[in-house]
């Protein structure tokens, strides 16, 4: 199990290294090729966007044909995309390389976390879901590093480096022991669709994608207008990476005990306060205190979300692989629209606009689960009480 954790782990870190990378470096990117708003948002959405493509596709694989596979594409996939990435010198083949990465990506997740779940312990998912995204979150806290360096030293090395460490992956894949296929291909997905826990876990993956697709475009065009340099960028990203890496283990481990709902009302409650502020520090210090504590706030709701998602997905025979291509599937569609969409709002009527409605969205989501998990602790006392 540890072999295995640490295996996953390490998988999902590489992804979301290159995935943040370009979190310092797009105010550059916007002025070298002269990008707009929305365009640097595009070039941020490109890695959901394929993600969002290649999310059932790659469930479809990892359950018919298995998960190592599924895994040795999605790093072959993003070894070719980061060599790309590094010598492109037009938006178009930026785009379409970041587009690409994040096909591999989706492959990555869906054959490493059905692999992990495969082997977990019913009573240790949400813990063990928590590790494995505190990897992934450990991931987006490095990459902006990486990007630093791109920026300070040459991109072509740094990111044909990042393409060399999936290659390396790649070897370890092919050590580790197989899984047999679960061969459950697309059924259950209609089932699925009706179950309230695999709802409910699909809006709380695709909730964060929005607020941090949101924050990862506009934070770093603010923080550059206000004056910070791609160093200073990097390391608020960083230490908000860190945060939010520190909370995910600790959110899994009370969804098991406390219920999935409860991390999940706490960030979300705490997001709507934070996000509604972000618009207003004038100052770097001021604006850079909170992202740092939005961050965290909205790392709780991974760790709870991923584990109702899995859970619905057992309760109606769907295979792991299908149930984190759902995954994909909606922080594709969350992430896409808070980089894209947030970009574009934004340009046209400002960030203010931007942040209120995502504050909002926030306040009424904690409103509804608030409900939810009144329900969900009516129903545990029931079933104790009998």
């Amino acid at each position: 199990m540890r072999r295995l954790l640490l295996f996953v782990a390490t998988v999902v870190f590489f992804d979301t290294v290159f995935y943040s990378a370009i979190t310092p470096l797009l105010p550059d990117y916007a002025r070298a090729l002269d990008l707009s708003k929305t365009e640097a948002g595009v070039l941020a959405a490109g890695y959901p966007a394929g993600t969002f493509l290649g999310a059932l596709p790659a469930g479809w694989f990892a359950s018919r044909v298995g998960v190592r596979p599924t895994v040795l594409a999605g790093l072959g996939i993003t070894a070719v995309s980061s060599v790309v990435f590094a010598f492109g010198e037009t938006i178009a083949v930026l785009d379409g390389a970041r587009f690409v990465q994040g096909v591999g990506g989706a492959a990555s997740w869906a054959g490493a976390l059905a692999w992990l779940i495969r082997a977990a312990p019913a009573q240790r998912r949400g813990e063990l879901i928590g590790f494995a995204l505190g990897a992934a979150i450990a991931g987006a806290l490095v990459g902006p590093l990486v990007g630093a360096a791109a920026e300070l030293f040459s991109a072509q090395i740094v990111f044909s480096l990042i393409g060399m460490a999936a290659l390396v992956m790649v070897g370890w894949a092919l050590r580790m022991p197989p899984v047999v296929p679960e061969n459950s291909g697309f059924a259950g997905l209609r089932a699925c669709a009706r179950d309230t826990r695999v709802i409910w876990g699909m809006w709380l993956v695709a909730l964060p994608g929005v607020l941090f697709g949101t924050l990862g475009v506009l934070g770093p065009l603010r923080l550059d207008a206000l004056g910070a340099s791609t160093v200073v960028i990097a390391g608020i990203f960083l230490l908000a990476a860190g945060l939010e890496a520190a909370v995910s283990p600790l959110a899994g481990r009370a969804s098991d005990r406390h219920g999935r709902f409860v991390p999940a009302l706490i960030g979300v409650s705490a997001s709507a306060v934070l996000i509604a502020l972000v618009p207003l520090p004038q100052s770097v210090p001021g604006l850079a205190v909170i992202l740092l504590m939005a961050a965290p706030a909205i790392g709780l709701l991974w760790a709870p979300a991923l584990a109702l998602l899995s859970e619905g997905a057992e309760r109606h025979g769907l295979a792991q692989g299908m149930a984190f291509s759902l995954t994909n599937l909606a922080w594709a569609a969350g992430q896409s629209a808070g980089a894209a969409g947030s970009a574009r709002i934004s340009e046209w009527a400002g960030d203010v606009l931007v942040f209120v409605f995502l504050a909002c969205l926030c306040a009424v989501s904690a409103t509804v689960i608030a409900r939810a998990a009144r329900a969900q602790a009516a129903v545990s006392a029931r079933t104790a009480a009998s």
